[in-house]
């Protein structure tokens, strides 16, 4: 299973607390740029530290998986590039043997790329994935897609509506929330 996460504005040890209560064993970074001004804690070398004192392992994936291309990219042209595909790949294969969580700033996993960019990469090819909640609470990935569709204004199923129909309209609610994001 992979889980995210969002290290928000957490004390360095209640994010700690987050991780272990929701069994993770290794922080995959996909933040563009890893360290926070505001949140020092959150910085690179200091939360691999911090991590390692809690045998927790920190891997940096930020340049093949942020959502801040230096190019201005969209997440579609983002998820197509090689170097993305091959990091998706390498968690796929890390998670059968250890539980991984993806790791970016934002508190609610909707307003986040590890979300609407990596983790919805990752179910399409079959991955079982799982938020980590600021409450401590946790949401199977399939429930907040749900969420994203009720939310979207794309039309709600009916009788009729096929898997390629929800597959279209979770696309469609998928690339109105990155234009939302993107916004600010």
């Amino acid at each position: 299973m992979i889980k995210t996460i969002g290290h928000s504005n957490h004390p360095i040890g209640r994010f700690v607390d987050l991780l272990k209560s929701g069994g993770v064993e290794a922080v995959v970074d996909v933040r563009s740029t890893p360290y926070s001004r505001r949140f020092p804690q959150f910085g690179r070398e200091r939360l691999a530290q911090t991590l390692s004192a809690a045998d927790i392992l920190y891997r940096y994936e930020g340049a093949a998986l942020g959502g801040k291309p230096k190019d201005g990219a969209g997440y579609d042209a983002l998820a197509e590039r090689p170097d993305f595909k091959d990091a998706l790949e390498r968690l796929i294969v890390g998670s059968a043997d250890t539980t991984l969580c993806l790791m970016c700033a934002e508190k609610e996993p909707l307003d986040c790329h590890r979300t609407v960019l990596v983790s919805r990469r990752l179910a399409e090819r079959g991955a079982e994935i799982e938020h980590l909640l600021a409450n401590g609470k946790r949401k199977p990935h399939a429930v907040l897609e749900g969420e994203l569709l009720e939310a979207s204004d794309d039309g709600a199923p009916d009788l009729f509506t096929t898997a390629e129909d929800r597959s279209q309209r979770l696309a469609r609610a998928y690339q109105k929330r990155e234009r939302v994001m993107k916004r600010g």
